[in-house]
């Protein structure tokens, strides 16, 4: 994995079927609309326009949001642009 933690296209390749769905996880700042964001940033890297699929929790205190969210990639090059997309995101604390 690189210093992102964007894992390589050989390792998303030998665990996962391409085309196909693909899930990840962000966690931010609540503040801000860092799920709407994170939407908006997965939307860019997608083929069409559309809905991503994606659900949201918050903690206990509100303060941070964990953002699921369940799209169909076309390849393992796709979801590494996705991710460093995210990383662009203000707010992220973690990404998976």
């Amino acid at each position: 994995m690189s210093s992102k933690n964007i894992p390589s296209a050989e390792l998303l390749e030998s665990v996962h079927p391409f085309p196909g769905s693909y899930q990840i996880r962000a966690i931010g700042s609540a503040e801000d609309d860092f799920e709407a964001r994170v939407v908006a940033a997965v939307q860019e890297e997608l083929a069409g326009p559309g809905e991503v699929d994606h659900s949201s929790r918050f903690t206990k205190g509100g303060r941070h949001v964990s953002v699921t969210l369940d799209i169909t990639v076309q390849s393992a090059e796709q979801v590494r642009a996705i991710y460093t997309r995210i990383h662009t995101v203000p707010g992220l604390c973690l990404l998976f």
